[in-house]
């Protein structure tokens, strides 16, 4: 069903539509050749339309793309949001990401397409903390931003698909000339994170197809630590692999005969397990080779398809056709009889055949998407569920709840993709359940896909495991999840694997850069910078903000008066503690006289050096970060915020991670907390933690101290 314009843009002349897979696309009609600054308002009152509210105060412009292949009009919406009068001056993302100490920009950006039930409705208070759009960027006026989320077709959308709002974004960050856009890694899919199973695959995230690159990790985890831990574990190669876990598993075959399969279909010698999930992760649905047949080795085999829609078995050189009846029989295939399961699944009705059929408002997309996050969320549970809880599952990624009721009022004896949902009465409880049953074998279903050897040893659960090659899904998952997630032996030469896929989790901030852009037309641009000597005071942390550097465009035939003009106006434009800036004099124009042309006495797309005063260091904007002067130093090697959880020392009033501290994640923080250091400076001994002791004086990471009962036990005059 294809959107409609809002009435309030309907009756407007000259509305203008583009094309949402050419949006901003080189060629584009509108150029921008300025700084982000300028080429943002310049694409607000060229490309966008005010709307007739605002969103707290805050002015909001739409832009409307036409999705060519369905006719429909969704909304992009640009507010502005001016720091000196938001709630939230200060940026979380720019403090986790390690720009702390960055000056505050006076505006941010914000470019949002909401969720497909969204886009006729009015943003309402709380947009910018919801996580639930398709798109939401932030870029601050000096070009540095952040991806705040993506959601495809598993994340919400009806049809449009995580890469082509990736496209869409990057095509808007280059257009505008963003500097530097940074993403936090969590993306999932099937319980995968996707960082790792890229970063194996291919060396980089999934961000990475777009130029994003690792900007900084977790607990310590340096660029380097990243690269080795990717190389560590996209080198294992697959006969060690075949041989360990024959040895670890009591003999047990299923990971040698998944690599020998897929090793079959393969064209190329695949030696390592980057060389395995490249070539399963590009695998598409295709027609059997004879090269198929030559790997089974006389046994029942099964071709991957992404989904899979007939499978094929050979037997004595003869190909038979085992399922799909759509599919015509072909010369040397024959049909074989169903079987007693396969007759009975064949009485299920296929859940999009249904859907097709439903004199329903939604669109039959909309209520397949539904019924897959049922389908996951009875995965996941490893049991039957209620109306009421498969409903309050399918709420936390579905937010129209009379579409859910639709769809499991229809739910009963079909199929959706390789499952079987069933509904009927518990005996125990009277209560209507939901379950769901394997397509293939017809048993119960209670493990989910991506999650197929959770909590299980190998060798219990390899003898309910697909056939390899059946669905290349299950078979990904089963590799990260024993593979990656759970190499079973751990001896000198892979003692690193383990702390390898951790160094790789805890990689979550890529960024990516834009190389400055000299055009070739009419104009001079420079990059500027304050230099250290413009300012009397002695501030260390002054040299990370004055590496800042900042675009400025003057005509050709400028003066030297007229760039430190433009110097002076960009700086104040840009920067909260720069609005009474004064630049006295240009480093690389020493001797240049101020009414004196710079055309032929300076070349455009160099760097120039200022220097000038009249910074308002006291200003309350001074540092994304805040104005808190707080230490972090923990024993991983952190000695700043990078966004993990974090609790303070309350004798030495240090950061740490609670983690590092020996507080799980599933834990609370302590109303007290006394880190290693102050415990063993305190109680050198033995100190009590808990209801145990811990030695704290050997320094080796005992936990901290976390109780009421060791203050009850020190004077309080002592701490301090």
């Amino acid at each position: 069903m294809a959107n409609s314009i809002p009435e309030s843009h309907s009756k407007r002349n000259g509305t203008r539509f583009y094309g949402f897979h050419t949006f901003a696309e080189p060629g584009f009609p509108v150029t921008f050749a300025g700084a982000f600054r300028d080429n943002v308002r310049q694409f607000i009152q060229q490309c966008a339309e005010p709307e007739g509210y605002d969103l707290v105060g805050m002015p909001i412009w739409c832009t409307f793309l036409v999705y060519e292949d369905r006719g429909t009009v969704l909304p992009l919406y640009t507010i502005e949001e001016n720091v000196k009068h938001s709630v939230s001056p200060f940026c979380d993302y720019c403090r986790c990401a390690g720009w702390s100490h960055r000056f505050v920009s006076k505006r941010k950006y914000h470019f949002i397409i909401p969720a497909n039930e969204e886009w006729n409705i009015p943003l309402e208070e709380g947009a910018l903390d919801v996580q639930t759009h398709l798109l939401h960027g932030l870029i601050h006026c000096n070009g540095l931003g952040h991806l705040i989320c993506i959601n495809g077709i598993q994340g919400g959308s009806n049809f449009i698909r995580g890469r082509e709002i990736m496209d869409l974004w990057d095509r808007i960050c280059t257009a505008l000339h963003a500097r530097q856009i940074t993403v936090e890694d969590l993306s999932r899919k099937n319980a995968t994170d996707l960082r790792l199973l890229y970063g194996v695959a291919y060396g980089h995230s999934w961000f990475g197809k777009w130029g994003y690159r690792f900007c900084r990790g977790s607990f310590g985890v340096k660029e380097h630590n990243y690269e080795r831990a990717v190389d560590i574990l996209s080198s294992l190669v697959l006969d060690q692999v075949v041989e360990d876990f024959h040895v670890a598993n009591n003999g047990n075959k299923y990971i040698k005969q998944l690599i020998h399969h897929y090793r079959g279909l393969s064209d190329t010698n695949l030696v390592t397990i980057r060389d395995l999930l490249r070539f399963m992760l590009a695998l598409k649905p295709k027609a059997p080779t004879a090269k198929t047949a030559s790997c089974t080795n006389g046994s029942a085999a099964y071709f991957p398809s992404w989904p899979r829609k007939e499978s094929v078995a050979f037997s004595n050189n003869t190909p038979i056709k085992r399922c799909s009846s759509k599919f015509p029989t072909r010369l040397g295939l024959r049909k074989c009889p169903l079987s007693a399961k396969e007759k009975s699944s064949a009485k299920c009705r296929k859940f999009s055949n249904l859907a097709a059929n439903l004199d329903s408002r939604w669109p039959v997309r909309r209520l397949e998407q539904v019924a897959e996050v049922i389908v996951d969320a009875l995965l996941e549970k490893k049991a039957g569920m209620t109306r009421q809880e498969a409903r309050d599952a399918a709420r936390v990624h579905i937010g129209d709840t009379g579409l859910i009721d639709h769809v499991l009022k229809v739910m009963d004896n079909v199929v959706v993709g390789n499952f079987v949902v069933r509904r009927s009465v518990n005996r125990s409880t009277k209560i209507l359940e939901y379950t769901i049953h394997d397509l293939e074998g017809g048993r119960d279903v209670y493990e989910p896909r991506s999650d197929f050897f959770k909590e299980k040893p190998f060798n219990q659960v390899i003898a309910t495991a697909p056939v390899p090659g059946r669905c290349v899904f299950v078979d990904v998952n089963i590799l990260y999840k024993n593979v990656l997630m759970g190499y079973p032996i751990q001896d000198s030469e892979f003692s690193s694997v383990n702390l390898a896929v951790q160094t790789v989790l805890h990689s979550k901030h890529f960024v990516k850069e834009w190389p400055f852009r000299d055009e070739d037309d009419d104009s001079f641009r420079f990059i500027c910078r304050l230099t250290m000597s413009s300012f009397d005071e002695n501030d260390s942390d002054l040299c990370c903000d004055l590496l800042h550097r900042e675009c400025v465009v003057v005509p050709l035939y400028a003066t030297l008066g007229d760039l430190r003009l433009a110097v002076e106006n960009a700086m104040r434009d840009t920067y909260c503690v720069m609005e009474n800036l004064k630049v006295t004099e240009i480093l690389e124009m020493e001797g240049v006289q101020e009414d004196e042309v710079l055309f032929g006495v300076i070349e455009s797309g160099g760097e120039i050096r200022v220097r000038g005063g009249g910074l308002d260091l006291e200003t309350e904007l001074r540092y994304e970060g805040g104005n808190e002067n707080w230490t972090v130093r923990c024993r991983c090697g952190a000695h700043d915020d990078d966004g993990e959880r974090m609790v303070a020392c309350d004798i030495c009033e240090i950061w740490q991670h609670t983690r590092c501290g020996g507080i799980e994640d599933s834990d609370a923080v302590p109303r007290l907390f006394v880190c290693d250091a102050c415990c063993t400076a305190l109680a050198p001994a033995q100190t009590r933690c808990g209801d145990g002791f811990s030695e704290a004086a050997d320094g080796g990471g005992g936990g901290a101290v976390r109780l009421p009962d060791f203050v009850a036990e020190v004077d309080m005059g002592m701490m301090y």
